[in-house]
């Protein structure tokens, strides 16, 4: 990237000396991220300054460094933590403040190549690998691991409530990992093709809330809730659209007990009651990415065959770039996109 919404451009740059904590990662793969989006459409800054290789969802295969991780296939998660300072040390490394994001702190996964510290590699078994390719992992990174760490966050448990607000690229995995742990699901977005997905693979119910308003949402909410035999209380509500209507919406669901979870990322602001959060004794929490230790839960779901990713994903050539980023922007892909190196 060398320009806000400028044609990304290939470029051929050596690697300064492997330290001794680093690894070098020939890429299988990497997935195009609403946070990419961010920074070449929006205007939302990157911390390394531009020109700048974007792409943080990436998978790939050891290929120089540390002698034990050589030859490895791995998985690089989104947030390299220090695994050091005090939020580390608490459990919350996710948000670390020495973190390191492939693609915002440094050059990311839009390349052949990239060099990392190794310390938080998830490393991929072939079990693994017997059903799906490495450039499909890649969106464990991100498209999988954060709803799987918001989920984990909120508490949901069997028989819950998950009211999922949008079913795109992030939000089909929430969906899925809520059907997983048990709850029973409502799907909402504008969309058909998304929640006819959304249906075939389990969720209870779907419902297109294009041109309804809020209240007009939430009382067919509850209209179906009663039908699929669901609580009326303790909604777990997931907002994964990142748009300023979705989380609007997300606030006016919020019934008694509820727990709303912001995972999408807008620049708009919306203004809410938040006396509301008192009055239903609610709670309104955010998820930063995902903590490395949690990769591999995530790679036992699918190793497993509880969780299957194959129709979620769709992959193109990496020289595709600026054709794959300007139809995700206009919303053309229904699918998660990896990008697949295909130059030397």
């Amino acid at each position: 990237m060398t320009g806000l919404n400028e044609d990304f451009k290939l470029v051929e740059s050596e690697f300064s000396e492997i330290r001794g904590n680093e690894v070098v990662v020939k890429i299988a793969g990497c997935g195009v991220c609403h946070t990419d989006l961010s920074y070449w459409h929006s205007g939302v800054q990157t911390k390394h300054a531009l020109p700048l290789t974007l792409g943080h969802e990436i998978s790939g295969t050891v290929v120089a460094g540390n002698i034990k991780w050589l030859n490895k296939k791995v998985i690089i998660p989104a947030v390299l933590p220090c695994g050091e300072c005090e939020l580390c040390k608490k459990g919350r490394s996710n948000i670390c403040r020495n973190q390191l994001m492939p693609g915002n702190d440094f050059h990311g996964g839009f390349a052949s190549h990239i060099k990392v510290p190794f310390k938080y590699l998830c490393e991929v078994p072939d079990s693994v690998l017997k059903t799906y390719s490495l450039e499909q992992l890649a969106v464990i990174a991100d498209a999988i691991s954060t709803p799987y760490q918001v989920v984990k966050k909120s508490e949901l448990e069997s028989g819950d409530l998950a009211i999922i607000i949008g079913v795109g690229g992030v939000g089909i995995y929430g969906a899925l990992i809520a059907k997983i742990i048990g709850a029973k699901v409502i799907a909402l977005d504008i969309n058909d093709e998304k929640l006819g997905i959304a249906k075939q693979n389990g969720v209870d119910a779907t419902l297109n809330i294009k041109g309804l308003d809020s209240k007009a949402i939430k009382d067919k909410i509850k209209e179906i809730a009663k039908e699929i035999n669901a609580p009326k209380i303790g909604w777990k509500i997931f907002e994964f659209s990142g748009t300023k209507a979705g989380q609007d919406l997300a606030f006016n669901l919020i019934t008694f007990t509820s727990t709303l979870s912001i995972v999408g990322f807008t620049m708009d602001k919306i203004e809410v009651r938040l006396s509301n959060l008192m009055a239903f004794d609610a709670k309104l929490i955010g998820t930063w990415g995902c903590k490395a230790e949690l990769y591999p839960e995530v790679l036992e779901l699918i190793s497993s065959g509880r969780l299957k990713i194959e129709q979620f994903v769709q992959t193109f050539p990496m020289s595709k770039i600026n054709e794959v980023f300007k139809n995700t922007l206009e919303h053309k892909y229904t699918k998660r996109s990896v990008l697949v190196p295909d130059f030397n």
